[in-house]
């Protein structure tokens, strides 16, 4: 059977990096929210009893997706892969908890970034409007300097947005590190490292775990 992983980290910790390098090396799907959601926005939500019939009423609206929804989606998604890595879910402890009911983990990965690191990460990303490609100031920039000319720093990369985007990640998510430390399974990984070293870490524990 493969791999169920479950990678937590705050918005800048190279979630979406080690996410794709475990899906090439363990054959696992990536879940996230995000995807998912977009996947289901026709899925026939009417027996929860709620204001929309389908998720994608809520999307269409820029309303927030009740938990129940995203609890529904994330069960589907999960239940159609033979193994996964979870990311961007679950954002509290109530779908910390739901999640123990719909499937056991193997183990839970904690990418550990120091906060004025995640800002200066965030805060440096660069996109190029053209194409849609991310760089980054410090570590990542583009040889072509016509393409560097035309780099802008997305809004909600912003200093203030971006602490404001770690303040509430940490107070939400500050629990289910908690929850899953209590449980045994988090396994905490140096995400200050480089990529290679963190991706080294990460393999090494899914390997011992899984």
């Amino acid at each position: 059977m493969e791999p169920h992983i479950l990678i937590l980290g705050a918005p800048g910790a190279g979630k979406g990096t080690q996410s794709d390098n475990i899906v090439e090396e363990f054959g696992v799907e990536h879940v996230t929210t995000g995807d998912a959601l977009r996947a289901n926005k026709e899925m026939d939500i009417s027996h929860l009893g709620l204001e929309y019939d389908t998720p994608g009423e809520y999307m269409d609206r820029g309303e927030l997706v009740p938990d129940e929804v995203v609890n529904e989606i994330v069960d589907t998604a999960l239940d159609e892969a033979d193994g996964f890595v979870l990311d961007g879910y679950p954002r509290n402890l109530d779908q910390a908890e739901t999640l123990s009911e719909m499937t056991d983990l193997d183990v839970v990965l904690y990418l550990d970034v120091d906060e004025e690191e995640l800002v200066e990460r965030l805060t440096g990303r660069r996109l190029d409007p053209e194409t849609g490609d991310i760089y980054h100031v410090e570590f990542n920039m583009p040889d072509d300097e016509e393409v560097r000319q035309r780099l802008v720093q997305r809004e909600d990369d912003t200093e203030e947005t971006v602490r404001e985007r770690i303040r509430v990640y940490q107070e939400n998510t500050e629990p289910v590190i908690e929850f899953y430390e209590e449980e045994g399974d988090l396994i905490r990984i140096d995400g200050e490292q480089t990529p290679d070293e963190v991706w080294d870490d990460v393999k090494s524990a899914i390997e011992e775990n899984a």
